[in-house]
């Protein structure tokens, strides 16, 4: 492994039926690529080396004997590819009997050799005429059911119809510590069954939390009855990592960084995971390659790690979440106002998105339950910092929802309060900023009190983990609608709402779209505009998300996170800015803790959320001495 990540190849080279000499020879043509890309384990499809479709040439000494030969050949060649674990198909007589196989070599040594466990002899398959199935096959030092030790990481292999079965063996493999499983697979096309297929793939991975590589037989394949075309998937815990283009008549080779520490993370933390391995024990034979870690100065993951991952790259994914979000949030709601008999909501509009977001899921709510929209008691709350251009959108947006609003001064309450505790308005600190915000969090609970209802909380997960909100002040409320959704998918929502929007609503939610981001605590400038941005002092919100979704779903190092950030990030910014904001992100979210231990509830919309009743739970006062140790080790 380098860096924790395992790079595996899933390849498909034409064939020659009956021909294993000539199919040797595009097996080996591979090599020097997988050799050129540091490839630590490479699967070829099944029988690739005698092709899957000699048929009963399969019971003829001729073919076998060739077959040994190139195996032979396969093998000796395989010290071309230093390192590298190669995975082929052939038939192998054992006991005066014939399985068909995966021969694992490495290093110029066979590995393993593995049977196919299950046989099909339905519909266009009839492999019982020539094959016996792994389980009457007897384990010896190299021949059965095996997982191979490579380079720290344990390979598990499953071939092609053991994955259609209802419990494949790559189940009892992965349970038994396979973090990898290569199948060779001999599919053929029919219409509908790619999509299927890859879908399988994906779905197996994810049961296993596991890295599967998949490939599939293609050109050269005998067409008198079927057609073969290569399918080549790596996938990674339902994710599909990389796929090779159809109908190719060439070799094709795919490959991917597979993550192995993420893998061993998930099977770590997921409980069901380990249960189900007691209840379903299986040892498999262990063998280990002689294969070591031999990472070199210029190894680049290939890998795309996306700068985002909250948010997904794909416009048709991405409104499918949006939807599923804004109703997992309506739903929220609507069950706390349903369990409160209550028909009132008073919400802080300051123009911004966070509040905003809030503000349309109030609506959409009401709009579910029946009730009238003026329920809702929209607050702007101006204070000394608060802009034309946010103050104008808060109003704009409220007029047109048609909810009840109110507009109150902060000011003068503030400015009395500074009189009181004897604070000079001219300084302005901390104190100067909280002030405020306290102040608006009492107006919004005394208006609630009014009129019989509850304040809705308006801060984001970005907030939460960095502790960017004022204890006490915006902090608090009766349900936080938001505490799920980080701050790079609120802008995200709130578009989402702005598509559907007609007429003065899209106005305003677009410009408050390009608002930055801002408390508007401080007094603004000069010319009216917005001087206390808040990504300038806390940092870019996507690189804190970034690392936010890796520390909280990966449990990854802060070295690791910096390597994946950079890659992600790449030009976007310098390696001395993503490491400075990394500290600054660590240490806050480390001492920030206690204002996450007292939360309200607020809904979980996504894998990462922090409330301290659910999925995050630390003590407020714990140190952050080890991970930021480890950020001062980070060379740049």
């Amino acid at each position: 492994m380098n860096y924790g990540f395992f790079r595996v190849a899933s390849v498909s080279t034409p064939v020659t039926v009956a021909d294993p000499l000539a199919n040797a020879h595009n097996i080996i043509e591979t090599f020097a690529t997988l050799a050129q890309h540091d490839v630590d384990m490479a699967v070829y499809p099944e029988m690739s080396v005698p092709a899957y479709t000699c048929g009963d040439l399969f019971h003829n000494r001729q073919l076998l004997d060739g077959v040994a030969e190139a195996v032979d050949i396969i093998k000796q060649s395989s010290v071309d590819a230093p390192g590298t674990l190669i995975i082929v198909g052939a038939p192998y007589e054992y006991n005066n009997s014939l399985y068909n196989c995966a021969i694992a070599v490495c290093n110029g040594e066979i590995v393993a050799i593995v049977p196919k466990t299950y046989i099909p002899n339905y519909n266009e398959f009839y492999e019982k005429r020539w094959f016996s199935p792994a389980d009457a096959a007897l384990s010896d030092k190299c021949f059965g059911p095996a997982i191979i030790s490579h380079k720290g990481v344990n390979v598990g292999i499953e071939i092609c119809e053991d994955l259609w079965t209802p419990i494949p063996p790559s189940c009892h493999l992965a349970m038994d510590g396979a973090e990898v499983i290569a199948n060779l697979s001999a599919s053929d096309d029919i219409t509908g069954k790619y999509d299927y297929l890859r879908t399988l793939v994906m779905q197996q991975s994810a049961r296993c939390i596991c890295a599967y590589a998949y490939s599939s037989a293609g050109f050269g394949e005998s067409s008198t009855d079927l057609v073969f075309d290569a399918k080549l998937f790596v996938a990674e815990n339902g994710k599909m990592l990389a796929k090779n283009q159809r109908w190719c008549a060439d070799t094709q080779i795919i490959m991917a960084d597979v993550d192995i520490e993420a893998i061993r993370r998930d099977r770590m933390h997921n409980g069901s995971f380990e249960a189900c391995r007691r209840n379903n024990a299986t040892v498999f034979t262990r063998v280990a390659t002689s294969a070591t870690n031999q990472a070199g100065a210029d190894w680049q993951l290939m890998r795309e790690v996306d700068p985002h991952p909250f948010v997904p790259s794909d416009s048709a994914i991405l409104a499918d979440r949006c939807e599923e979000i804004v109703n997992i949030q309506v739903a929220a709601l609507a069950k706390r106002l349903a369990a409160t008999h209550c028909k009132s909501l008073v919400i802080g509009v300051s123009g911004g998105l966070d509040s905003t977001l809030a503000l349309l899921i109030a609506a959409r709510t009401f709009d579910r339950l029946g009730i009238d929209r003026r329920g809702i008691t929209g607050v702007t709350m101006p204070g000394f910092g608060t802009t034309d251009r946010t103050h104008n959108n808060a109003c704009t947006l409220m007029d047109a929802l048609g909810v009840t609003w109110r507009e109150i001064s902060i000011a003068a309450a503030v400015n009395q309060h500074f009189a009181d505790i004897g604070h000079d308005p001219a300084v302005h600190d901390v104190t100067y900023e909280n002030s405020q915000a306290r102040e608006r969090t009492q107006i919004l609970m005394d208006i609630a009190n009014q009129t019989g209802g509850m304040v809705l909380g308006t801060g984001d997960l970005s907030e939460l983990a960095l502790g960017w909100a004022t204890y006490n002040g915006d902090h608090m409320s009766m349900y936080a609608v938001n505490a799920g959704v980080p701050k790079t998918l609120v802008k995200y929502l709130t578009r989402y709402f702005a598509q559907s929007a007609t007429g003065a609503e899209r106005t305003a939610l677009l410009d408050i779209i390009d608002t930055p981001i801002s408390p508007e605590l401080l007094p603004a400038t000069a010319d009216g505009e917005i001087d206390q941005k808040t990504e300038d002092l806390v940092g870019p919100y996507e690189l804190h998300d970034f690392f936010l979704y890796y520390t909280l779903r990966y449990g990854f190092t802060p070295g690791r996170i910096f390597m994946l950030a950079r890659r992600a990030f790449g030009d976007s910014y310098e390696p001395a800015t993503i490491l400075k904001w990394l500290r600054i992100f660590t240490r806050r979210f480390f001492n920030q803790q206690f204002k996450r231990s007292c939360l309200p509830d607020g809904p979980k919309v996504g894998s990462v959320c922090l409330s301290p009743r659910g999925d995050w739970r630390m003590p407020s006062d714990t140190s952050a001495a080890l991970w930021l140790a480890e950020i001062d080790k980070i060379t740049l």
